[in-house]
């Protein structure tokens, strides 16, 4: 399986990373002695399921390294259009390939193991998309204090994973792109693509995560998969700066121990 890694945005003065990126990419933004970027590039070099890496967002002047094939793709302006530029290229490296591993460039904290769990688990039954959630509790227990963003279900309350599976053939579906990104534009517009019945629903939380996922893959049109992860380290995203010396923290004491 081939990775593309979004790690396009530089944030402006009014979002909270600022200061700590001084109009720099985030995804360079400094921790336990590299780019958050090249720790998740480390992750996809060391598994085994991981053939060619792309980054999208950033060129090969940031100076990262990876044992494996690692390209680079300009930034398109838009974290849905640089999804597509990934694909595309991954589409290019090999015409063949029918599922690419997607992964934010915020979330260092992963390890090769994950990933290797997290495209292993997709092989199991492949789709158009392949989500991953992580409980509050499990979430909670790794790295308390993290003040993550939650969605409650009948049955569980989960935040959005950052690693996901996609076919390669939803490049080439268009009007499924534009949809998205016309989208994200508009509360209303993001509401009508899932149902205002499903979404009501989910306000009520009178819907199980899986009952969620056959409602919104059957309106999207798309064969699509929720699973849970073990891992919170895939849901545990730098967006803030207290989360960045949460995440600080954890990698310095891996290097710790490591060095034992």
């Amino acid at each position: 399986m081939n990775a593309f890694v979004a790690a396009g945005g530089v944030p402006g003065p009014d979002e909270p990373l600022y200061d700590q990126c001084q109009g720099q990419p985030k995804a360079m933004l400094s921790i336990a002695g590299k780019p958050m970027v090249q720790w998740v590039v480390d992750a996809l070099d060391g598994a085994h399921s991981i053939e060619n890496i792309v980054v999208v967002g950033l060129d090969d002047s940031v100076g990262l390294s990876s044992r494996k094939r690692l390209e680079f793709v300009p930034n398109q302006g838009g974290l849905l259009h640089n999804m597509m530029a990934g694909l595309e290229r991954v589409h290019q490296i090999d015409p063949q390939a029918e599922l690419a591993l997607y992964t934010a460039a915020d979330i260092p904290a992963v390890t090769s193991e994950m990933v290797d769990w997290r495209a292993e688990l997709a092989l199991q039954s492949p789709g158009d998309i392949d989500y991953v959630a992580v409980e509050r509790k499990v979430m909670e227990a790794r790295f308390p204090g993290s003040n993550r963003s939650y969605v409650k279900f009948k049955d569980v309350e989960v935040c959005g994973g950052d690693m996901n599976v996609v076919s390669v053939s939803l490049v080439v579906r268009e009007a499924f792109w534009d949809r998205l990104i016309d989208a994200r534009k508009s509360p209303m517009r993001q509401a009508a693509m899932v149902g205002y019945d499903t979404l009501i629903l989910l306000l009520l939380r009178r819907l199980t995560l899986h009952a969620a996922e056959r409602r919104i893959c059957k309106r999207l049109k798309l064969d699509g998969h929720a699973h849970l992860s073990p891992y919170a380290e895939l849901a545990m995203d730098v967006d803030k700066p207290h989360q960045f010396e949460i995440i600080r923290a954890a990698l310095e004491s891996r290097q710790e121990s490591a060095r034992k």
